[in-house]
């Protein structure tokens, strides 16, 4: 019998036992038993255990000898962490706060396993980092799998979409595969990319495993549980920077709380009279719906639009902006909003640098490495530096408006934490007081990174 591996999948060949073994189902078109590529582990441990002869074709990876140069002492947390992972069966998720050193843990599980590895990033921004620093820690080679490249190596680095549109051929050249901010993959589409794959070894990596959706479940399945876990508070002083976090409520002026009381009445009287609770599993859906389907729906769609756009966008932010800005003039200053249209009006204010999902990439480069210099004290941003960024010098942040996930706020908060001597890091959140920001702010601060805050 063969064990081989075809398109993201197993398949038994000259099988000819009366039972398929677990996870394995009679695929009709080929006369053969077929299974998904990341049960692997589980075949052989199978097979073994039944005593079954076989010749394993499947895997097309390497023994390698990495070593890395002139690796660093690692912390306490970081060798806990491989510890857990090794014990958990070199499979698992590892949470650890941003700034504490998850890539180097991702290091020593390739120095651990010695086989060929890949790392899934989620931007082309990290993938470019993750490049960087596995090319200078090993003095290899190193594949690079997205962003118009296509180049495979025995360690190789690819984006969350280029290892989904190309795991079903590639799916049986790695030993260890490892998922760095692993909360993107159990979406409905980069979870095939760990479906299609072999690799018996998996590390994930993130600072807030949980997603809004549920998903966040499969993890176990895809990659492994939970191996090891510490928090900002656990880790802040010794591995991360001191921080306070300050809540400004700030009061609109009274033409702006006209238009929301304005704006709010009405999108709720819509909400009442189809009997929508927004709070309720299919609130948010069946008010998507019903507005798509009369003028009165669309008006109240706009209103509630309006409303949050008058809770986030308020005058006297920009104020409260303006005196946090004076009250750190030497600092670098992270400013956080939830819409391009506030990062433009802010980056003309105040003559602050702007990136957005706009920004081409050599502008972003330059942008952020003048940053770090402080040839530029602020920058300010709207989703897309909640993730995937190396800013080690900021250590300000001001969240002018966002939305209620934790994850969001977490990330954000963890920007402004990597290690420095003497540094004291804070954020700033500022709330429009009486209004859906106090249930936003409310439900993002739900971490123990917030307690006693």
């Amino acid at each position: 019998m063969r064990l081989t591996f075809e398109e993201g999948t197993l398949l038994l060949r000259d099988y000819k036992g009366d039972e398929a073994p677990p996870a394995f189902v009679w695929d009709a078109r080929v006369d053969l038993f077929r299974a998904q590529a990341h049960f692997y582990r589980e075949s052989l441990d199978y097979l073994k255990r039944e005593s079954i002869t076989f010749k394993n074709t499947a895997p097309r990876y390497q023994t390698l000898s990495l070593s890395q140069q002139s690796p660093p002492d690692p912390h306490p947390h970081q060798s806990e962490s491989i510890t857990a992972w090794i014990q958990h069966g070199r499979r698992g998720v590892v949470v650890l706060p941003t700034g504490s050193g998850k890539s180097q843990v991702a290091l020593m599980a390739m120095l651990e396993v010695q086989r060929s590895t890949l790392i899934v990033a989620p931007t082309i921004d990290l993938m470019n980092q993750w490049y960087d620093l596995l090319s200078k820690a090993f003095a290899i080679d190193v594949g690079l799998l997205g962003g118009g490249y296509h180049e495979i190596e025995d360690v190789t680095v690819a984006t969350y979409d280029s290892a989904y549109m190309h795991m079903e051929r590639l799916g049986n050249r790695f030993g260890l595969i490892v998922f760095d901010e692993v909360h993107h993959l159990p979406g409905e589409m980069y979870s095939h990319a760990a479906e299609m794959c072999i690799a018996p070894n998996r590390l994930g990596l993130t600072a807030t495993p949980e997603r809004a959706d549920g998903r966040h479940v499969l993890l176990d399945t895809l990659v492994g549980p939970v191996a090891y876990e510490r928090g900002i508070r656990e880790l802040s002083g010794e591995y991360l920077a001191e921080y306070r976090v300050e809540r400004r409520q700030v009061q609109m002026v009274a033409e702006e709380r006209v238009q929301y009381e304005a704006a709010l009445h009405e999108y709720q009287r819509f909400l009442q009279d189809k009997n929508i609770r927004l709070g309720s599993a299919n609130g948010w859906r069946n008010f998507v719906m019903l507005s798509a389907k009369s003028t009165d729906g669309r008006r109240a769609m706009h209103a509630y639009r309006r409303h949050r756009q008058i809770a986030l966008g308020t005058t006297a932010k920009m104020r409260v902006l303006e005196e946090i800005l004076k009250a750190h003039p030497r600092d670098r200053v992270l400013i956080f909003t939830n819409d391009n249209e506030s990062v433009h009006e802010i980056s003309e204010t105040f003559l602050i640098p702007a990136i957005t999902h706009r920004t081409r990439t050599k502008e972003r480069k330059y942008i952020l490495e003048a940053f770090n210099k402080g040839e530029y004290l602020g920058l300010v941003a709207s989703k897309v530096l909640n993730e995937g960024v190396n800013i080690p010098e900021a250590n300000v942040a001001v969240v002018l408006s966002g939305s209620g996930t934790i994850r969001e706020h977490v990330q954000r908060l963890g920007r402004i934490l990597r290690q420095r001597q003497g540094k004291q890091a804070v954020l700033y959140e500022v709330i429009s007081k009486d209004t859906v920001e106090d249930r936003i702010s409310a439900r993002r601060r739900r971490h123990e990174a917030y307690e006693n805050q």
